[in-house]
């Protein structure tokens, strides 16, 4: 191994290491019973799961990934470097409706940061039981908060040292119990593994906890496990093996003895990061402890007795005790569900409903009821109660109640026959791509709050790509599609609109099709009926030389409308045959209302944005007034959320013998916005046109907005510039401060003692302040857009705007030249590369030619300090 590569495996082993110390600190400093450590990982934007404390990571695997943009309290604390205190299900469903309907369980819920050296690496979060209100967790927020300095601190040592690479996670979460949970130390025992060398060490307390002498331990990994697991040692040998590859099993192995007592095992390696390159296969150091539960024979015996399944899990799910009856309804034997997780164990319990009944006994304090099918076992044999005058058995319903505790949970199995007859529902059979049509269907593959995740997310999209992207999502994952295609009607013809997932080019036949056509995804927007089709097979038998791509799998076809009114049709691919069942045709269908709707109101919203955008542009300048000794740049962006256009404006007008310079804000987004926005240039234009004092175009604008009452205020900024002597006086009514770059690169912000903002008093003053303005130096005014953002205060971002100022303007005003405009370019470069933008961004640069003639002072002069007027 390289040296490279052992520093890179000695940084992921201690990396592995503060995560688990943190999270398990975490959760004892906030009271709580399960959290973890999002990390940033090698893709931008992506968040990982890097280290899961107290809750099996295989049930919680779709929040493994965290985009930072999401609408999640964990991306909101990476993005914005706050701390988001949720202290019960009510203010998480207030303030974060899509993750409370992921999880709608009663339980709170804290995130810190996790930053060094100014860099954030991730979000420290835990989950405990509910609290009244925010109040209560304000003690737990500060011992986080603390906790994750300290943890930043470590991280930014750590990737500073020497060879170590950049601190990411890019793996699978480790899941680790509950500190609450680790048995006493006089029940446990420790050794190590080095597979280089095959030598085995144990602590002192391994033996005595084993029952064998310490020589028995021998040489070598083989002898490690037999002792560890006389009746099973080839499963304790494979997962060495595999840890020592740096692939540690998920979860703790329960194994056992001779006496039939259970034995935890728990395995880990310092270097639990995959391995980089030139790693010997499997040269990873094993550690691990071995943990003996403790007597229960006389519990076990009782439980043995009982008329009901019982099962007993751990916090991650692993399965320690189950009784007889638990085995013969479940029909497994127990001897393959004892030290298994509950998924492993008992594979048809695999399946969403379950895991979500799972999560909340999980997550919250109270006891969850719920009715299974179990499907028809191959060979099993029913228990009496269950057979039914000689007839074959099918399967049948379970009711299981969930009992959670601050270490285990216990669950109850009982017959449901009869229960689940009276709700005319049926048991299902072993899924089979083969299974015809009449057979009995799987349950629903959907979680039942599928729909309202859609829901509240499709709300949240105001535009056909938007209402796609939430689709792709939500949707498809939903029921294991990997296709979408969403076309839109319009003049009696489909238009494709989104796809995702199809071959190159195999959809541009469809393109522009009309009503007529007779294919199913015209079919079931003109018969208003959803069409699927099981296999491939299927759909050509239906439409006879239809293309087909090259899968072999099922496809739905799902008309998309609103309110009696055709908006177009959904498609849906699958990479192999299934089937739908009843459940999931009708969730599907309803789903497609939902996103009919949507695309019908981001068709509305793109109508008016046009409006309101062709407006705006028709209204802005479209040549700025040019001055010999003057250059001038201007730059407007358009916000990306809401309306996307709103009432920000600049302007550049001749005022006498000098220019005008105007910068302004209207309130709001839309047409309203952009009009209002018209009126007051116009004023502004009038006002300047009469070269009238900064101080009278204020208070003009202003009455003229009051008079108006169209419900909406504005900044402004109004500076009269003299070309000639460099004499600038300025107003402003509530806008931002200008920044002046001076022709040696200092650049400073300009305090303007300034009224408030325009339309709310008449009586309301603006007080006129005079600078100079010399020659090579920028002017910029600018709109909060450019410098504003959720979570920031806004001094933060003038000030960045600043800097940015001073490095991008020192050719401003070369003779011959006209760089401003790259200026401009140059400052506005990130938002304009920023897809998610919340306003409306304007930005209006100007600068006095170095080589002008004939002006009053020749030469430059220092500054004048700004003089209130």
């Amino acid at each position: 191994m390289t040296g490279s590569a052992e520093d890179a495996h000695r940084t992921a082993g201690q990396l592995a290491t503060l995560l688990i110390d943190a999270s398990e600190e975490a959760i004892g400093v906030a009271g709580g019973h399960s959290g973890g450590i999002y990390l940033r990982s090698g893709t931008p934007g992506l968040l990982r799961l890097a280290v899961l404390a107290g809750l099996p990571g295989p049930l919680f695997r779709p929040w493994w990934r965290m985009h930072v943009d999401r609408p999640f309290p964990v991306a909101d604390s990476y993005r914005l470097g706050v701390q988001v205190v949720l202290p019960n299900a009510t203010e998480t469903m207030r303030r974060y409706p899509q993750f409370a309907a992921g999880l709608p369980f009663q339980f709170g819920s804290l995130y810190v940061p996790v930053v060094g050296g100014g860099i954030t690496y991730g979000v420290l979060t835990v989950l405990r039981p509910s609290a009244a209100d925010a109040a209560e967790l304000m003690h737990h927020r500060d011992r986080l908060v603390v906790l994750a300095e300290d943890l930043g601190a470590a991280l930014l040592r750590l990737e500073n040292g020497r060879g170590g690479p950049l601190v990411a996670w890019d793996g699978e979460p480790v899941c680790v119990r509950p500190p609450g949970t680790r048995p006493p130390a006089g029940r446990a025992g420790g050794f190590a593994w080095d597979p280089v060398t095959d030598v085995v060490t144990v602590d002192e307390r391994l033996p005595a906890l084993l029952g064998v002498p310490a020589e028995q331990f021998g040489p070598g990994v083989h002898a490690l496990a037999q002792a560890l697991a006389p009746a099973d040692p080839s499963r304790v040998l494979a997962a060495l093996r595999e840890t020592a590859a740096g692939r540690p099993p998920p979860l703790p192995l329960y194994v056992r003895a001779e006496d039939e007592a259970l034995r935890l095992v728990e395995l880990w390696s310092p270097y639990a990061a995959p391995s980089p390159p030139g790693t010997p296969s499997g040269a990873h150091p094993v550690r691990g402890f071995v943990v003996d539960p403790g007597p229960g024979a006389a519990a076990d015996a009782a439980a043995d007795l009982l008329p009901d399944g019982i099962l007993c899990l751990d916090r991650l799910g692993v399965i320690h005790y189950a009784n007889p009856r638990a085995a013969q309804l479940l029909q497994r034997p127990r001897a393959e569900l004892l030290g298994r997780s509950l998924w492993e164990g008992v594979p048809w319990l695999n399946q969403p409903t379950c895991e979500d009944h799972l999560r909340g006994a999980l997550l919250s304090p109270d006891p969850v009821r719920f009715h299974v099918a179990r499907p028809a076992v191959e060979g099993a044999v029913p228990p009496p109660e269950e057979e039914a005058g000689g007839t074959p058995y099918e399967g049948a319903w379970l009711d299981v109640c969930v009992f959670p505790g601050p270490d285990v949970l216990a669950c109850t199995f009982r017959p449901a026959n009869r229960v689940a007859e009276a709700a005319g529902l049926r048991p299902p059979a072993e899924p089979d791509e083969t299974v015809p049509e009449e057979a009995p269907r799987a349950v629903s593959l959907a979680p039942l709050y599928r729909p309202i995740v859609l829901a509240i997310a499709l709300t949240e999209a105001v535009t056909a790509r938007q209402v796609a992207a939430v689709v792709m999502r939500e949707l498809l994952p939903a029921f294991g599609g990997r296709r979408l295609a969403i076309y839109l009607l319009q003049d009696r013809h489909l238009y494709l609109a989104w796809e995702n997932g199809f071959p190159k080019g195999f959809l541009a036949p469809f393109e522009g099709v009309g009503l007529d056509a007779h294919l199913p995804g015209v079919e079931t927007l003109t018969s208003g009926r959803p069409l699927f089709f099981d296999s491939m097979q299927q759909l050509t038998e239906a439409y006879p030389g239809i293309p087909l791509d090259a899968t072999r799998g099922a496809r739905a076809f799902l008309p998309l409308i609103a309110s009696g009114r055709p908006v177009g049709s959904c498609i849906l691919g699958f990479d192999v045959p299934r089937t739908f069942s009843t459940e999931e045709r009708a969730v599907l269908t309803a789903l497609a209302g939902l996103i009919a709707h949507a695309m019908e109101k981001a068709q509305r919203y793109e109508s008016e944005a046009a409006l309101a955008r062709g407006l705006q542009q028709a209204l802005l300048p479209r040549r700025l007034s040019a001055h010999p000794q003057v250059d001038t740049a201007g730059r407007y962006l358009p916000g990306t959320q809401g309306m996307e256009v709103g009432g920000d404006w600049y302007d550049v007008v001749e005022a006498g013998d000098g220019l005008a310079l105007v910068i302004g804000d209207v309130q709001g987004h839309g047409v309203s916005a952009a009009a209002t926005m018209g009126q007051l240039r116009s004023a502004v234009r009038a006002f300047a046109l009469g070269d009238r004092p900064p101080d009278e175009v204020l208070s003009g604008i202003n009455h003229l907005l009051i008079d108006l009452d169209p419900g909406q205020f504005a900044s402004c900024c109004y500076i009269r510039l003299d070309p000639v002597s460099g004499l600038a006086r300025a107003a402003n009514a509530g806008h931002p401060p200008p920044l002046l770059r001076h022709p040696d690169g200092h650049t400073d912000v300009v305090d303007l003692p300034g009224g408030v903002v325009l339309g709310v008093d008449p009586h309301a003053r603006y007080p006129v302040t005079e600078l100079l303005i010399e020659p090579g130096a920028v002017l910029a005014l600018y709109t909060d857009g450019l410098v504003e953002r959720p979570g920031v205060d806004i001094d933060e971002g003038i000030t960045a705007l600043r800097v940015a100022l001073a490095r991008a303007g020192a050719s401003a005003a070369r003779p011959g030249r006209r760089p401003l405009a790259g200026v401009a370019d140059r400052l506005t470069a990130k938002a304009r590369h920023t897809a998610d933008r919340p306003d409306d961004i304007a930005l209006l640069l100007a600068t006095r030619r170095v080589a002008a003639r004939n002006h009053r002072r020749g030469g430059s002069h220092p500054l004048h300090p700004p003089t209130p007027t």
